[in-house]
């Protein structure tokens, strides 16, 4: 009698074990530079409201340049030997930041180079890994499987923030930022073992239910089809799936807003109320632990009430906690005050995290699977950066306080999407 994948533990599957510990380690350093670069500027350079927010916005608009054409070149390549180069792209990028430091050298120039290449680094591992996973692990387990992947990932997020205003303090940022150089090079040598999808999937070969779902394998006359056709195709695909489409809004919204509501921490917790830079890192973990306890109970939540209906409760009732978090700026009692809503807010983005992304991953077929995430990703992150664009536009001319208020405010309206979504009855 054979054993089916279903059976077997998800780590017992070496391909998506070294997945796992790459993107584990990976995920710990690239948190502590999340935290790092930013202190760096306002400690080390002097950077105020505009140049942080710049800075932030910088890793996440380059996404907007490079998100449509990455998932087509995703779909046309080895995705295994692109994480393990692109991992070493950014381990050879953060690298330069230590050293221009000891050398005297480093600006916010600098910074800002760093922050576009690592950017279009994380995008294309991202969406490589993304589309990887259901031939690591089979369609049906793609929900038990994200939520390992976000709840781990979640707890390096508490981890490396953590500890990474405590480095800052203790050794100083370009030490942090060394380690996360150090944690990519450890990704890469763990991603040599990963299978490429056609590989993975012929370990499912006695299971019935993976021979019946659709391969995806791309023949020559696919990969001769022009880039933008393709492009085109996974557009249109997305944008003709009403799932898909409230996915996008909702996620859309959310991202818009974090970045208003957070990257301008330093400034307010350093600068203006004279907090020591641990407090950055403990603010940050507390949407680290959110984000953790979210995805812990994403796959228990989904099963009881259904994916969708699940994602649409938990947008309205978490929502109103947005309002608290400007009210940071008071200072005292209110600095844990506007955590606590932080943990809130980011426990809803560890639930979709897990239920969201596995409903795209189960509604798109294989040969689309790059194309969508990327298309995806593009938006999503292209709204992170636009936040941090507002960011940096509304913390110059009105101050930090109004920039967060604004997140705040579009934050406790992004349950709208789900209104008449047929997203709220999916399973």
């Amino acid at each position: 009698m054979s054993t089916t994948v279903k059976e077997e533990p998800l780590l017992r599957l070496r391909g998506f074990r070294n997945l796992f510990v790459a993107g584990a380690v990976s995920q710990l350093g690239s948190q502590i530079s999340y935290v790092a670069l930013p202190l760096l500027a306002v400690t080390a350079l002097g950077a105020g409201a505009g140049e942080v927010g710049l800075l932030s916005a910088l890793g996440t608009l380059t996404v907007l340049l490079l998100g449509l054409p990455a998932g087509a070149w995703v779909d046309r390549v080895r995705r295994r030997p692109l994480m393990i180069a692109t991992d070493l792209l950014r381990a050879a990028v953060l690298l330069s930041v230590p050293l221009a430091w000891w050398a005297g050298r480093l600006s916010m120039g600098h910074l800002y180079v760093v922050a576009v290449l690592t950017g279009a680094g994380t995008l294309l591992f991202d969406v490589a890994a993304y589309s990887i996973v259901p031939a690591l692990v089979g369609r049906g387990r793609l929900t038990p499987a994200n939520t390992l992947l976000v709840g781990t990932g979640a707890g390096m997020d508490v981890a490396g923030r953590s500890a990474a205003g405590v480095l800052v303090q203790v050794a100083g940022a370009p030490v942090a930022i060394l380690l996360d150089a150090l944690s990519h090079v450890w990704s890469a040598a763990w991603l040599r073992t990963v299978p490429e999808p056609g590989e993975a999937r012929r370990g499912f070969a006695d299971d019935p239910m993976q021979r019946q779902e659709p391969m995806g394998r791309q023949e020559p006359a696919e990969r001769r089809e022009p880039m933008g056709r393709q492009v085109a195709e996974g557009v249109r695909f997305l944008f003709g799936n009403p799932i898909l489409v409230t996915a996008l809004l909702q996620g859309t919204m959310a991202n818009l807003a974090f970045p208003l509501c957070s990257v301008l921490l330093p400034v307010v917790l350093v600068q203006q109320l004279g907090h020591p830079e641990w407090v950055v890192g403990a603010y940050l973990a507390a949407g680290g632990l959110g984000v953790l306890a979210g995805s812990a109970g994403a796959n228990a939540v989904g099963r009881r009430l259904g994916t969708g209906r699940a994602a649409w409760l938990a947008s309205v009732v978490t929502a109103p906690a947005a309002l608290v978090v400007p009210l940071l700026t008071w200072g005292g009692p209110w600095v844990w005050a506007s955590a606590a809503a932080w943990f809130v807010l980011t426990f809803r983005t560890g639930l979709n995290n897990v239920l969201l992304v596995s409903l795209r991953q189960r509604v798109t077929p294989d040969a689309m699977l790059g194309r969508m995430t990327a298309t995806m990703r593009l938006l999503l992150t292209g709204a992170l950066g636009a936040g941090g664009l507002f960011a940096a536009a509304v913390g110059e001319l009105w101050g930090a306080g109004a920039a967060m208020a604004l997140g705040a405010a579009v934050m406790a309206l992004s349950w709208l999407p789900y209104v008449r979504s047929p997203l709220r009855h999916e399973p």
